[in-house]
This record gives structure tokens, sequence and C-alpha cells, in this order.
């Protein structure tokens, strides 16, 4: 029995803000943040917002690579660091704790579930993926016991960046099962997570990248109907890399650390990784000349590097480029828009080739090959 992805639905977060005044705002919060820690003069905070504002054009991804990112809370809109909902920094230099933004959570992760599936027939299975706020019972529990369906509800949770290729597994083994619809539903809030006392580069980096994200899309039989049909998985641990990447609950969010010899290890397992991955479905190398690459853009460098190393056009990776600039790095959210930005796609024919990549905290390589119908 083939798995096919169909009924791709995404939702945006509330407020969509451009790159370039997301990055204004990181300055000021962090300069705010810094002033209340220090009791800093009106004219030094002036002078550290200046050594943010540098620091943040030297590592962030700027507005020629990511044009918008999405925010599910109003605090970059507000611009009110004495009561923003979650930096306030005047009183809260590093934001409020995890409490208050896993509360906050909650809330609109609730509200998702409700407002997305008012008008749905219940599945067999609900599989909720997240790395970003964890709460029990969580959304998909609440969402299955106020309507009194009889949906199982399974969570897959913080595995990172590339958790929709695990949620495949997971998801195709309740189809072997009996199961006849199973939903996915990734609910990614990102923007939870800045410690504006952070001021690291490394932090900068990932502060200018990240944004919420959320979609959810059904794998049923493949019967003939439009969609992804799902030829194979594949994941590698690469060994000695645990640091490389971490993603840790803190007194103020998740943190994440991103080291910057994540890129280089990647590549180095990738034309074998790609390799594997073909043959478990009876593929070879040269059927990537014709393929489209849905590629994780954990940042713009993640996709220069796949595209080169397996001698890929720029049109094959266009996809998870655009997804990119649209929306920012939406963490494990992403590459369902990218696979949706595909199957929507006129131009692209049946019977194309959607080999998929995702990395993650271990490191973690992790790919699917899919198929479009």
């Amino acid at each position: 029995m083939v798995a096919l992805l169909t009924r791709f639905i995404a939702t945006r977060p509330r407020y969509e803000t451009p790159q370039e005044r997301s990055l204004h705002w990181l300055a000021q919060v962090h300069a705010e943040s810094e002033a209340t820690r220090l009791r800093l003069t009106p004219g030094e905070r002036d002078k550290f917002e200046v050594k943010m504002a540098r620091a943040i054009r030297r590592v962030a991804c700027g507005p020629d690579r990511i044009g918008n990112r999405g925010q599910s809370i109003g605090d970059l809109e507000a611009l009110d660091f004495d009561r923003d909902a979650l930096y306030d920094v005047r009183h809260h230099p590093r934001g409020k704790g995890t409490e208050a933004r896993t509360r906050r959570y909650v809330a609109i992760v609730d509200e998702y579930f409700a407002r997305s599936y008012a008008d749905e027939a219940p599945p067999d299975d609900l599989l909720h993926v997240t790395c970003t706020g964890y709460a029990s019972p969580n959304g998909a529990q609440k969402l299955v016991g106020k309507r009194g369906w009889p949906t199982r509800v399974t969570a897959a949770y913080h595995m990172g960046c590339y958790a929709a290729l695990p949620a495949l597994r997971v998801a195709a083994g309740f189809l072997a099962t009996g199961s006849g619809r199973v939903d996915i539903a990734h609910t990614e809030l990102c923007s939870l997570h800045l410690d504006p006392s952070d001021h690291r580069l490394e932090q900068l980096v990932v502060q200018s990248l990240f944004s919420d994200g959320m979609i959810r899309y059904c794998m049923v039989p493949d019967q003939g109907t439009r969609g992804l049909a799902v030829l194979s998985t594949h994941e590698r641990v690469l060994p000695d890399t645990a640091e490389a990447m971490t993603w840790l609950a803190g007194d103020a969010g998740m943190q994440m650390t991103l080291s910057r010899e994540v890129p280089e290890r990647i590549a180095q397992a990738l034309r074998g990784f790609m390799t594997d991955m073909l043959a478990s479905a009876g593929r070879g190398v040269h059927d990537l000349k014709r393929a489209l690459l849905a590629v994780h853009p954990g940042g713009p460098k993640i996709i220069d590097r796949v595209r080169d190393i397996l001698e890929l056009d720029e049109t094959q990776v266009a996809a998870s480029r655009r997804v990119l600039f649209d929306y920012g790095n939406m963490s494990a959210a992403t590459l369902p828009h990218i696979w949706m930005r595909i199957l929507d796609d006129a131009s692209v024919a049946p019977g194309t080739l959607i080999p998929t990549l995702a990395f993650g905290p271990g490191l973690t390589v992790t790919g699917a090959l899919l198929e479009k119908r």
C-alpha cells in the first residue's frame, strides 16, 4: 500500500512582519534589555542599540534572503517594552519566563485546533507535531474530547526542524494497521522563545531566522487521487555531532544553539545519504536530474550546499528558497509548506520525483522520497 499526502491547509500567524522591521526591533529589544539589566543611561542605551544593529547586520539573514516572518504575538507590532505580552524587558530583561510563554502557546494552539477543525469530519488518527510548546492535555486532545470523536491522538514532540519526516513514518504505520485517514498537524511558535539578554552572535543568527507556522495535512491510502505519494523514508544520526545543534527548555523559553560547522558536517554526509535513500526506492542518482527537491531551509547556506553537492540547478531548489523568503524558518512546519507549494504548482507534472531532506539535533539527517500524483 502506498501512502498519499493530501489536503494541505496552512494557517498563517496573526502578525506578518517584513524582515527589515523585524531586525530593527531585534536591535531595540536587545538594547532595552541591556539598559534594564545594567541601568544604562539613555545615551549608553542608544550606543548599545547601534552596536547590536551592526552585529545583526553582520550575521543575520537579511531582507534579501528572508522577506517576511510571521509571529503569533503582537509584541513586535506594539513596541511597548513596558507592557508587551512576553517581552516587557523594562521589567524582565530576559522576557517573561517559560510558564508565561507556555500559557500563551496553549491559548494559541487550542484556538488553532478549534478553528482549523470547525467543519471537519474526524480523522481516525491525529498526530500533533511541535518542538515549541508542551502541555497536557494538548490542543489536539482537547479538540477530540470536546467534539466527542473516536480519533486517536499521538504527540510527536521535540525533534526539531526535521520532525515532519518521522511524522510520516508514524502516520504510515497507522495506515498499515488499519487507519483510513491520519491527519498531521504542526504548530510551531518560535517567536515565543527569544531571550533578549543573550547577545551572542549565534543567538542573533537564530533570532533573525525562525518564525511561526501552522499547517495540517492528511495521509491516506493512494487510491488515484491528487497528492504526494510516499515512496520511502530514510534517517541517519551523524557520529560525534551531538553538540553541533541543541534545543533545550530554559528559564526564558526554549534555547537553541547552532554551530557554524553544521552546514559542513551535513555536506560531508549528504551524497551518500541521498544515494542510499534513492536506492531504497529502486531509484538512482541519475533520477535527481529530473527531480524537484524539498530541502528544509535551515538557512540560505544549507540550500546552497545541498544544491552544489548534489550538482543541481537553482530551479530544483526554488520552492525551498521561496518558502524561506516568504515565511522564514518555521521549524518542522517548513517542509509541509514546501510540499504544499510543489503540489499546488500546476507547472510541476504528475510523476515528478520530490526528494526531501531535513536536518536537526543529533545531528540527524532525515529524508523521504515523494512523487507527485
